[in-house]
């Protein structure tokens, strides 16, 4: 059994790995020890995931509170997979660990006190330059008020294939697609990536991912799928557009 030291120890290094304040010195493999060292054995040992919230060992993922934010969680893969680059996730039989991270929005309730909007959820990869971390994990949370509203305002001009929006969102230009579903179950967004975006799937490390839930103007649910390229000063951390307040609740959006 990891003795409580150990814990503290291990939950110190994520906090100053996760930290931006600390990205140069961050150890990218935090996370890996955490759910390696501690979630995984913890729940094969006696069903409690501690420190993580979930752990679902036949399903390969676990679910984590992220240090910073009050609502913010991390889908976190299981096996060793270091992130959006890795070409298991483009395989014919990969996880669906998008659905994963749409259903653990149900954490993000819990920490709001209250049922967020599925147009108030966004679900982000970022790329290997936007990143400190080396293991697959996915950050959920609220969206910034005005990536929602922008979204709404210009729902007719986002299409089921991939487009370069006409406007900024976090100061980047992104390209969008629509999805209607009601969830990810079956729809592998990193395929969608690299197979609707010319030269995407020899790059996709380069590449940024961000799914945004929506409910369109038809009642329809679906999602928005945006993605962003590094280059330059722009090291493609579609994280950007998560707001790890969650000022949505508290605004709304108009």
């Amino acid at each position: 059994m990891t003795s409580r030291k150990s814990v503290a120890a291990l939950s110190a290094i994520v906090a100053v790995a996760l930290s931006p304040l600390f990205a140069e010195a961050a150890d990218p493999d935090a996370l890996r020890q955490v759910v390696e060292g501690l979630c995984v054995p913890h729940e094969a040992a006696d069903g409690n995931p501690a420190p993580c919230r979930l752990v679902d060992l036949a399903d390969r993922y676990v679910v984590l509170k992220d240090l910073f934010g009050r609502t913010q969680y991390l889908v976190i893969a299981t096996d060793a997979i270091t992130g959006i680059e890795s070409p298991a996730l483009l395989a014919n039989n990969a996880r669906d660990y998008w659905q994963d991270a749409w259903g653990a929005r149900r954490f993000v309730d819990e920490s709001a006190g209250q049922a967020v909007p599925r147009d108030f959820i966004g679900l982000a990869i970022n790329s290997v330059k936007g990143r400190t971390q080396n293991q697959l994990h996915i950050h959920i949370d609220c969206v910034k008020p005005e990536v929602v509203a922008a979204l709404r305002l210009n729902e007719a001009g986002v299409g089921p294939s991939w487009q370069r929006l006409p406007f900024a969102l976090s100061q980047h230009f992104y390209l969008a697609m629509r999805l209607e579903a009601t969830d990810l179950s079956g729809v592998n967004p990193f395929r969608l990536l690299a197979d609707g975006v010319p030269s995407a799937k020899a790059d996709m490390g380069d590449q940024t991912l961000v799914v945004v839930g929506a409910t369109f103007k038809d009642h329809r649910d679906g999602f928005y799928l945006l993605s962003d390229h590094a280059s330059g000063s722009d090291i493609a951390s579609g994280e950007e557009l998560l707001d790890h307040s969650c000022a949505v609740l508290r605004q709304g959006a108009s």
